[in-house]
């Protein structure tokens, strides 16, 4: 099925027209000028520090509580999102430390439903799938867009599974999903053919400048679909191997104070940092700077 978010917008425009009449009017006039703020909350995903966690996670938590972050997006270890405690167990341990755990990423054709439900029970707010890839892994050929018509479907079933349990679903783009296939983007064919209802995406700002796409059109065109982003900038000079390319923030060639205005003018929630190369220090020293410059940032 093909979810059409133009015929949405159509039948909501006369709607919204009529209540942008009078002192409607004004406070959206009023609310276009708003001096820009700064972030109530930002994540950080521990992906970023991947290499000291497994050895101490409370330990390391605490230190990234300490650095001013305020919501973390965990990712599924060795001792899977929970990094080796009961659900429970971790939301009070973050709870000890005034921090929140807003989303995960997993193995989502592994006991989804019981990850879901786990994640529900303590109040997260996302599971997501990290990736799907370029190439089938049955067939080892690369995907077709009929693959990916059937990862979104995929993607409905595990929405639907999410709503039961009374979280979101969402999907994580790399930069494959910006290369087209028969004049077609996997993006596009992934969004236009989940259900709003059901299915979320977060966005990888870095992912998509990799993929030479435009972060601010991809929001205003699906707006309100976009509801988590990955903040990681880019080096000014980057090399073949995209892998080495990710740098601390407000250092490289990303226009983030822009393209996060944008992002909170069409529907952002939630905004998780993460750092996959560390050319200036250790990953802890960039989590570090990195959680500086959001604080700066006002948009």
């Amino acid at each position: 099925m093909y979810y059409n978010r133009r015929r949405f917008l159509q039948t909501g425009g006369s709607l919204a027209a009529a209540l942008a009449i009078g002192p409607m009017a004004c406070k959206l006039a009023s609310h276009s000028g708003d001096a820009p703020t700064a972030l109530p909350a930002f994540g950080l995903q521990l992906y970023t520090l991947r290499d000291d966690l497994p050895k101490d996670p409370k330990g390391i938590i605490r230190q990234v509580a300490d650095m001013g972050y305020k919501q973390i997006e965990s990712y599924e270890g060795s001792e899977g999102i929970f990094w080796g405690m009961r659900n429970t167990e971790f939301k009070s341990f973050l709870d000890e430390l005034g921090i929140k755990i807003v989303s995960s990423h997993c193995n989502i054709d592994v006991d989804f439903e019981r990850k879901a439900g786990e994640a529900a029970a303590i109040g997260m707010k996302y599971l997501i799938c990290p990736y799907k890839g370029p190439v089938d892994p049955a067939t080892k050929q690369p995907r077709t867009l009929d693959d990916y018509k059937q990862i979104a479907a995929d993607f409905n079933a595990k929405g639907e599974i999410c709503k039961k349990a009374g979280i979101r679903f969402a999907y994580h783009n790399h930069d494959y999903s910006f290369k087209p296939i028969e004049g077609q983007l996997p993006q596009d064919v992934m969004m236009n053919n989940t259900d709003p209802e059901l299915v979320d995406f977060e966005i990888d700002l870095y992912w998509v400048v990799t993929g030479g796409q435009d972060p601010k059109a991809w929001l205003k065109q699906y707006k309100n679909r976009f509801r988590l982003c990955h903040v990681k900038d880019r080096t000014k000079t980057p090399v073949e191997d995209n892998g080495k390319n990710s740098i601390d923030l407000g250092t490289g060639s990303i226009d983030y104070p822009s393209i996060l205005k944008t992002a909170k003018e069409n529907g952002m929630q939630y905004y998780i940092v993460e750092q996959e190369f560390y050319p200036n220090g250790s990953p802890l020293e960039a989590a570090k700077v990195d959680a500086a410059y959001m604080k700066s940032l006002k948009i």
